[in-house]
């Protein structure tokens, strides 16, 4: 699709929860491509308007992506000298805004479509997170909120693999032997960033306990939330327990750190 209007292109990736980096032409001097006030937009993969072409927008377009890789949050302005810095027989100077847009977009597993399953996918998917939702049973999966992946196999284990590093993991089965896999799984992984199960404490301690005796580290099960959720956060009817562990999916995210 074609853009013409900036606003348009943020609202459409916004739909789409990626994350971009909008370039202003803040101020201009002498001859340059673009007045003030014209704008690009820069996503991972693609690019959206102009701030007029040539080496000044390649080099734009560099620095935003490698801003989007650094997960920066931060806006930056940069001033290009276009015939000192870029070669550009223009030869005006010009101050560029970069301001990073939609981060801290989380990668979530859900596993589980029971009554909790439902209630949480439904609260994670307001969020600003990119949700796949996992279950063997076709037939749970009768509301899927917009912008939700679904996922029915037959072994759960295969997504657990295939998950970017950094993911966040959330188990709510209705299988304990599959909670506990699916837990070995991800703690052997390693590279995750949030892993809860739910379950009493009692289910986490016989969860420990053997997980210990298949050579989990002592450090790795540590970093299990077994049960999961805001321990402050009462109750056991589905949307309670969603409310704990949405809360506590927002205050691990909340505490990245930026890359910049």
């Amino acid at each position: 699709m074609i853009y013409h209007d900036w606003i348009a292109v943020l609202h459409s990736l916004r739909e789409k929860r990626e994350s971009c980096v909008l370039v202003t032409v803040l101020t201009q001097r002498g001859s340059v491509p673009r007045d003030r006030g014209s704008k690009m937009v820069v996503s991972a993969s693609e690019t959206y308007l102009t701030i007029g072409g040539g080496h000044l927008e390649y080099q734009c377009i560099a620095l935003a992506r490698d801003m989007l890789e650094q997960r920066c949050q931060q806006p930056r302005s940069e001033e290009f000298a276009l015939a000192a810095r870029l070669g550009q027989c223009c030869g005006g100077h010009a101050t560029l805004l970069f301001e990073p847009l939609m981060q801290q977009q989380p990668e979530i597993q859900l596993y589980g479509a029971g009554h909790v399953g439902q209630a949480l996918v439904n609260l994670l998917a307001t969020l600003p997170c990119h949700i796949t939702w996992i279950d063997s049973r076709a037939a749970q999966f009768r509301h899927v909120p917009p912008g939700v992946t679904v996922r029915q196999v037959e072994d759960p284990i295969d997504c657990v693999k295939e998950a970017a590093p950094d993911s966040y993991f959330i188990v709510m089965t209705h299988d304990h032997p599959l909670d506990l896999a699916l837990s070995e799984a991800i703690l052997r992984r390693g590279d995750f960033r949030y892993a809860g199960v739910i379950g009493s404490a009692t289910k986490a301690q016989r969860f420990r306990y053997r997980l210990e005796g298949k050579g989990i580290a002592a450090d790795a099960l540590a970093r299990l939330r077994c049960p999961l959720g805001l321990p402050d956060v009462k109750g056991k009817l589905p949307a309670e327990i969603a409310v704990a562990v949405a809360g506590e999916i927002i205050s691990v995210y909340q505490h990245q750190q930026s890359g910049c």
